[in-house]
């Protein structure tokens, strides 16, 4: 991998130049076969099979309160958040599988849109729906290593998330949607497309000067 390092005080990023240069983008419900065993295109869960993994308990709360904001018309799942909660257990760290996907995943054919309830939610409050879904969400399909630098600083790496990166369960997985080509069909590059989400994880100012180097 090439990287284009930008260094920003006590952290220094490294970004896959390839990956965030490529014309990856989401294709979920126009031909994204999911994270299943076997390819599942109709069930239109995208990589939402699996409850989400929280970012600790200030995230858990986060989402519980959004949660409890969204309008029964945008949430297939409401009536089960409203009676056993939105989290897989009392530790408050992922998400609850309804009927095997997140319990914020709408379905097919359902009247308030498919797709995340919180997505949905965000759009329709006119906000980013960065703000409203759990980081490991949002993120996809970026992912970021942090490593120890010299002294007290971090290095933090930039890149594609891998087959490797869901665990156990990538082992599994009929297909990933950063393998091939299939997913590598947008009109973007990565940098642009994913601007708002690249901008969040690194900040301003860093994003500013990627999206320069990028561009030259």
């Amino acid at each position: 991998m090439t990287y284009e390092q930008i260094d920003d005080g006590d952290t220094t990023w490294r970004f896959d130049r390839a990956f965030l240069a490529s014309n990856w983008t989401c294709i979920w419900g126009r031909g994204c076969l999911g994270i299943l065993p076997a390819p599942a295109e109709h069930l239109g869960q995208g990589c939402c099979s699996l409850g989400a993994d929280l970012d600790g308990p200030d995230e858990a709360m986060t989402i519980s309160a959004l949660a409890a904001t969204v309008d029964p018309s945008r949430f297939q799942h409401h009536a089960e958040a409203d009676h056993g909660g939105v989290f897989s257990d009392d530790t408050r760290t992922a998400t609850r599988v309804v009927d095997g996907a997140c319990i914020f995943l709408n379905r097919p054919g359902f009247a308030g849109g498919a797709g995340c309830a919180l997505h949905l939610e965000a759009l329709a409050a006119g906000e980013s729906p960065v703000h409203w879904k759990p980081s490991v969400c949002w993120q996809l399909p970026v992912k970021v290593d942090w490593d120890s630098g010299a002294g007290d600083t971090e290095v933090a790496t930039v890149r594609g998330w891998e087959r490797q990166d869901w665990g156990a369960e990538g082992e599994t997985m009929a297909w990933c949607c950063t393998e091939g080509d299939r997913a590598y069909v947008g009109e973007r590059p990565v940098v642009e497309s994913l601007a708002g989400e690249l901008e969040a994880i690194v900040g301003t100012e860093v994003f500013v000067e990627l999206r320069r180097r990028l561009s030259t």
